[in-house]
């Protein structure tokens, strides 16, 4: 379940990441992706927690 909760995670952080980014530039756009990928990984992994 912590796999998949951290694959939603850091689907949906990567997501936002890029969408605040892409106004701004190509690589700003990248950056933001790579850090919202990497929260939602750890959000993920603390929801998951909390679920069992």
């Amino acid at each position: 379940m912590k796999k998949l909760f951290a694959f939603l995670g850091s689907t949906i952080g990567g997501y936002i990441g890029w969408y605040l980014g892409s106004p701004i530039g190509f690589m700003s756009a990248f950056v933001l992706s790579m850090l919202g990928t990497g929260l939602g990984i750890y959000a993920g992994y603390r929801a998951a927690q909390n679920y069992e």
